[in-house]
C-alpha cells in the first residue's frame, strides 16, 4: 500500500467529537467515513470527503488514491470494536494506522447494565448470520449483541425462543449516549408485546440464567444426536480424541477432508471465535447437511467445499491442521496434506478399513508421529432385564506434526 497512512477517529455514541479529535478531523486533507458520520462534521474548506467504497473489498485500490496525503477516517466509538479500524490495520499494517477511540456503544452498554468487561462477551451481528449467537448461549452467559438495525432484536428474541432459553432476559439499549436513550427489557417469549418502534442504533444485552438447563458447551465431544447425519459421523469419543491432537488455536485454519456430517470442523470452530475451518465433502446432500449442522451449532462461518480430495484442495489456503476422516486411500492425499501443512501443523487421519489401516501404519513407519487404535464400547440392552457391552467399529488413528517448513 506504499505510503498511505490513516488516522481513525472514533465518534462518540452521542454523535460528538472531543475537541482533540475535532482538530484532527478538521485538519485532514481527506476525510473518509460512512455517510452518517460525514454528515456530523461541519464543512471544511478544501477538504475532500468520501464515503467508504461499496463493496468494501475494493478498499485497497480506494486508499491507494491518497498516498502521501493526510487521511482521517471516522468510525463509531472504538474503531477496534467490530469496526473499520480492524479492517484498516489488517490491510495497511499497524504502523500505518493511528486509532483515536471514543466511548463505544459496548462500553456504554456495559455501564448501563453494570456488567464488567471480564464477565461479558461481545457478539456482532452486523452483516453476520444471527446463528453465530448460538455458540455463546451457555448457562450464566452475559452477551452484548451488536445489532445490524432495528430488526435485530426481534431476530434475537425469536432465536432465543426457538432454542428454549425461556428464562433469558434481553434488554434493548438504543441511541446510547444521546438525550433520548431507549431501554426495554423482556423475556424472549414476551418481546413481541412491544408495539412501538425500536431505535436503528441499538445493542442487545442478553443474560442467560446460571440455572439454565442446556447442553451447550465448548468442550470437545458434542453429543452425537446434535448432528444431523446419515451414519457418516465421527462419533463423540473418537472425535474428542482427534480434536485433542488437532489442537484448535486462535487464527488457525483446519481442513476437514471427507467431512461427512462436518463434526470435526464444527467443533474446531466452536473451540474459539477466531478459528477458521473448511469442510471438504464430495456428496452434495452431505455438503448441504454440513452447512445446516454448522448453523444449528452456532458456527455458520464454516466454509463448505463440495468436491473430491485431493483435487478440491488445490485452491484452498494453507492449513494449520488437517483431519482426514474419509478418502485417505486416495492416491497421494496424505502426502499432499503433509506438504501443504504450515510449519508445526497437525495432521490426524482415521481409518476403519484394513486398506486404510495399512496405509496409516505405513505412514507411521515412514514419517513417525503417533499411531493409536481406538475401541469404544457402550452398554446396551440384551433382552429382558440384562445389559451388556456393544463394541463400536475400531478406529485406527495416525497423528503427525510437521516440525519444519
Amino acid at each position: 500500500m506504499g505510503g498511505v497512512k490513516v488516522t481513525v477517529v472514533g465518534v462518540g455514541a452521542d454523535g460528538h467529537l472531543p475537541p482533540a479529535s475535532l482538530a484532527l478531523v478538521t485538519g485532514a486533507e481527506v476525510l473518509l467515513g460512512g455517510e452518517r458520520h460525514l454528515g456530523l462534521v461541519p464543512p471544511v474548506e478544501g477538504q475532500e470527503r468520501r464515503p467508504w467504497p461499496r463493496p468494501l473489498s475494493s478498499l485497497a485500490s480506494f486508499l491507494g488514491e491518497y498516498d502521501g496525503r493526510r487521511v482521517v477516517a471516522l468510525a463509531s466509538g472504538d474503531p477496534l470494536v467490530s469496526g473499520i479500524g480492524t479492517t484498516l490495520i489488517r490491510l495497511l499494517g499497524a504502523d500505518a494506522v493511528d486509532v483515536v477511540p471514543a466511548v463505544s456503544s459496548v462500553a456504554l452498554a456495559r455501564a448501563r447494565m453494570g456488567w464488567s468487561a471480564e464477565e461479558s462477551t461481545v457478539v456482532t451481528l452486523v452483516g453476520r448470520d444471527p446463528a453465530a449467537l448460538r455458540r455463546e448461549l451457555v448457562a450464566g452467559a452475559r452477551i452484548l449483541v451488536l445489532s445490524s438495525d432495528e430488526t435485530t432484536p426481534m431476530t434475537v428474541a425469536e432465536l432465543l425462543d426457538t432454542e428454549g432459553f425461556d428464562d433469558t432476559r434481553m434488554t434493548v439499549l438504543g441511541d446510547l449516549g444521546s438525550d433520548d436513550e431507549f431501554r426495554y427489557t423482556s423475556r424472549p417469549t414476551d418481546f413481541g408485546a412491544w408495539s412501538g418502534p425500536l431505535p436503528r442504533l441499538n445493542v442487545i444485552a442478553v443474560e442467560v440464567p446460571a440455572t439454565e438447563d442446556d447442553l451447550n458447551s465448548w468442550a470437545t465431544g458434542v453429543p452425537d444426536h446434535l448432528f444431523e447425519h446419515d451414519g457418516q459421523l465421527t462419533k463423540r469419543d473418537v472425535r474428542a480424541s482427534a480434536l485433542s491432537r488437532l489442537a484448535p488455536r486462535p487464527g488457525q485454519l483446519l481442513w476437514d477432508i471427507g467431512a461427512g456430517a462436518g463434526s470435526i470442523g464444527i467443533e474446531w470452530l466452536r473451540a474459539h471465535p477466531r478459528t477458521n475451518a473448511v469442510a471438504v465433502e464430495v456428496d452434495p446432500e452431505r455438503a448441504a447437511r454440513i452447512a445446516r449442522n454448522a448453523e444449528s451449532l452456532g458456527v455458520p462461518r464454516l466454509w463448505v467445499v463440495e468436491g473430491r480430495a485431493p483435487d478440491a484442495l488445490a485452491d484452498l489456503p494453507q492449513p494449520h491442521a488437517v483431519f482426514v476422516g474419509g478418502g485417505a486411500t486416495a492416491p497421494g492425499l496424505l502426502d499432499l496434506c503433509r506438504e501443504r501443512l504450515a510449519p508445526h501443523g497437525r495432521l490426524v487421519a482415521h481409518g476403519v478399513t484394513l486398506e486404510t489401516e495399512q496405509l496409516l501404519v505405513a505412514a507411521f513407519h515412514a514419517h513417525g508421529g503417533e499411531l493409536t487404535r481406538l475401541s469404544v464400547e457402550h452398554v446396551t440392552p440384551l433382552g429382558g432385564r440384562f445389559t451388556g457391552w456393544t463394541p463400536a467399529r475400531a478406529v485406527t488413528q495416525w497423528a503427525w506434526t510437521k516440525e519444519t517448513a
